[in-house]
């Protein structure tokens, strides 16, 4: 027998509202969550403590096997030996070029080399040729006083070769560059030039044709 449509109505109002299952839910979550915590990686943060070498700021010793280079750039000057780097950075004082502090450490290399003669002298792009100039007499030669405190010459590097600088951060006061990786120009050897003679005295009673 059919049912009337009141009867159907209340029927369907009569019902009961349908529960969320949960359950399957929080097994599928449980299952994602045991599968994220397997295969994750866990980063830890390392702090290791590096200790950098400081500029160099004191004088070395020349060492042994000594090739002694003088490098001239705009921020000053800098002592090196060609295979162990650099010995003594000059930096530029408020005058100028450090020439007394080159001098000094240059006698100090003298003393502890005192059969060697040869030096090169390595300048930075665009140099002045008058800063060369002072550079090579500061290398060549030092003033002293003998017995008489008359002031007089002593020798130093007299066998000068001039290359150019290497390119880098070796600069006064900065990071030496690595040794052997200069790249700088072969030196050219340099001889000061005797002065030249006075010429000839003309002989009496020659006459200009």
């Amino acid at each position: 027998m059919r049912r009337s449509f009141q009867s159907r109505k209340l029927a369907r109002h009569s019902r009961k509202p349908e529960e969320l299952l949960l359950v399957p839910m929080i097994d599928i979550f449980t299952v994602l969550v045991t599968f994220l915590l397997t295969t994750a990686v866990f980063s830890r943060t390392v702090i290791l403590q590096l200790n950098l070498p400081a500029s160099q700021t004191e004088f070395r010793d020349p060492p042994p096997g000594l090739q002694l280079e003088v490098m001239v750039r705009k921020s000053g000057m800098v002592v090196a030996d060609r295979n162990s780097g650099p010995l003594a950075p000059l930096p530029n004082t408020a005058g100028g070029y450090d020439y007394e502090g080159l001098t000094a450490y240059l006698k100090r290399v003298k003393a502890k080399f005192p059969e060697k003669t040869d030096a090169s002298i390595l300048l930075e792009a665009d140099t002045p040729y008058d800063i060369l100039v002072q550079v090579m007499d500061r290398v060549r030669v030092f003033e002293t006083k003998d017995e008489k405190n008359t002031t007089v010459q002593a020798e130093l590097f007299p066998d000068i070769s001039i290359g150019d600088a290497p390119q880098g951060d070796d600069q006064a006061g900065g990071a030496p560059a690595a040794a052997g990786q200069t790249g700088a120009a072969a030196p050219v050897p340099v001889r000061a030039a005797a002065a030249p003679a006075a010429p000839a005295a003309a002989p009496k009673g020659a006459g200009t044709r």
